[in-house]
């Protein structure tokens, strides 16, 4: 039975205005210019001041004075939207970004970027494969070999596959002697391992292109073809023991292995993955006292367009309006509007950019004086959100995507975060400073008997750090640092 009933709901929901405040907020320094230059695309209404090369022209309408402020606001006939012009008038002579901080970064000229010109991993393969003398047939196959690499250079796809692929897209009919072959050639390629199939090829090729009558190398490849499970484990008892070798012997056979590449396609590969990192922030010590500075690039010089604000006013004082003139202030109200949107978001995103930052700041002085990880103080995102009166997500989104430059190198905001840990005495620390004891401790080890886990955790708790042998394990795993049995060298 169908039943009918009132009910009230409380819902929170974001306006525009916010979310857009709100995605701004997330893009990081190096992606904000792209940013302003598709807004400026999609709005005409919005400009910016250094893009303009010529003087604005002058509105078109006859019957407007020079002056803004000549205008007569009782004149216009009213509107269901209140609409205030003023809102929409910035003084040129003040840049409300610069009012905030000094934009003057000396250090931020523009400068012409040289870009090298490089062939990228599989315009290189390409290349090398123009250069060789082969049939039509074989060509279309060793193209289609190269095509199937991935980036780092391992040829994971099937051969049945590759001469199905060859069969449907380029109507060759190849037998898989014939793949095989053309498979040797690539693999014959720069970089040293391109195109093999596993690791144990990769390595194997590899040793291969070196001396063949050098001992060291010949058992090189004995271990990579027959032993390289025991290797990668670090059994070294075992592969001298089957090898008949010394702990010395097999120590530069060893270093040979280790100085070869895993991944050779990553050697030779122009990658489109790394972003650049651009500062966000600047922090400077000054005798002792930190002084903090936003990014330039952070405060671009944005205004409504005067012959927008024109045009509006026009429109609107119009004596009879019909509905395609009421269509066109309506349009051109909708960019105004949006426009002043933008503008105050990218004023609001650098007023909550320079407030969480100046907060960090403040929280971890002694630590950004000196760089010394041991005087960082545990902080979490609550921390800094109590203190500037802001929502936790606020704090999340500035922290996650945004870097700061210091004297000691540049840091993602997050890096500062981290847990507190409490000593024998009471008092609080960061997890940070027993992640670097952890490390000193491992960076002095005696490397032919690496410290295990337990034995770690003994040494922090003399240190006065009481914390489990689990907890010790999952820092030394945050800091990628393998256990103490792959640690272990000869």
């Amino acid at each position: 039975m169908l039943k009918q009933h009132l009910q009230q709901k409380l819902l929170q929901k974001l306006s525009p205005q916010q979310i857009q405040f709100i995605k701004l907020l997330q893009v990081p320094t190096v992606a904000l210019d792209t940013r302003i230059k598709e807004e400026l695309e999609e709005n005409p209404a919005l400009e910016d001041p250094s893009l303009m090369i010529a003087e604005e022209p002058k509105s078109e309408y006859d019957d407007l004075n020079d002056s803004p402020e000549e205008f007569d606001p009782s004149a216009k006939e009213e509107n269901t939207d209140e609409f205030n012009v003023d809102d929409y008038l910035q003084d040129d002579n003040t840049n409300d970004y610069s009012t905030s901080y000094n934009n003057n970064d000396d250090d931020e000229e523009k400068k012409e970027t040289p870009i090298a010109i490089e062939s990228t991993f599989f315009e290189s393969l390409q290349e090398q494969l123009d250069l060789v003398p082969l049939s039509d047939h074989d060509f279309i196959i060793g193209k289609q070999i190269i095509g199937s690499l991935d980036d780092d250079g391992y040829l994971r796809r099937p051969i049945t596959s590759m001469i199905d692929d060859l069969a449907f897209s380029q109507n060759a009919m190849v037998e898989e002697e014939d793949v095989l072959e053309m498979l040797k050639v690539i693999q014959s390629f720069d970089p040293p391992g391109i195109a093999a199939r596993d690791l144990q090829e990769c390595l194997t090729l590899q040793l291969k292109r070196k001396d063949p009558n050098n001992l060291i190398i010949q058992k090189a490849i004995m271990i990579v073809e027959n032993y390289l499970d025991e290797f990668t484990r670090k059994h070294y008892d075992k592969l001298e023991k089957s090898l008949g070798l010394n702990s010395e012997d097999l120590k530069e056979i060893i270093t040979e292995i280790l100085r070869l590449n895993p991944k050779p396609g990553d050697s030779n590969q122009v990658t489109t993955k790394q972003l650049q990192v651009i500062p966000d922030f600047h922090i400077s010590n000054n005798d002792a006292v930190l002084i903090l500075t936003l990014n330039s690039k952070n405060a671009p010089e944005l205004r409504v367009s005067r012959s927008y604000i024109d045009m509006f006013e026009h429109y609107d004082k119009a004596a009879q309006k019909d509905k395609k003139l009421k269509e066109a202030v309506q349009f051109v109200k909708q960019k105004l509007d949006s426009a002043k949107w933008f503008i105050d978001a990218i004023k609001q995103r650098q007023q909550t950019l320079l407030k969480t930052m100046n907060a960090i700041m403040q929280y971890q002085y002694e630590y950004l004086l000196t760089g010394d990880e041991r005087k960082m103080r545990p902080m979490i995102l609550k921390d800094i959100a109590d203190k500037i009166d802001m929502d936790i997500s606020t704090v999340s989104r500035v922290a996650n995507s945004k870097y700061v430059q210091t004297e000691f190198g540049t840091f993602l905001l997050k890096s500062f975060f981290s847990e507190a840990i409490q000593t024998e005495s009471g008092e609080e620390v960061s997890n940070k400073e027993v992640k670097k004891i952890l490390e000193d401790c491992i960076g002095n080890e005696d490397k032919r008997k690496p410290l295990a886990d337990e034995k770690l955790t003994e040494i922090l708790k003399e240190q006065g750090y009481n914390i489990a042998r689990r907890t010790v394990a999952k820092y030394r795993e945050q800091m990628n640092i393998p256990v103490a049995r792959l640690r272990k060298e000869l």
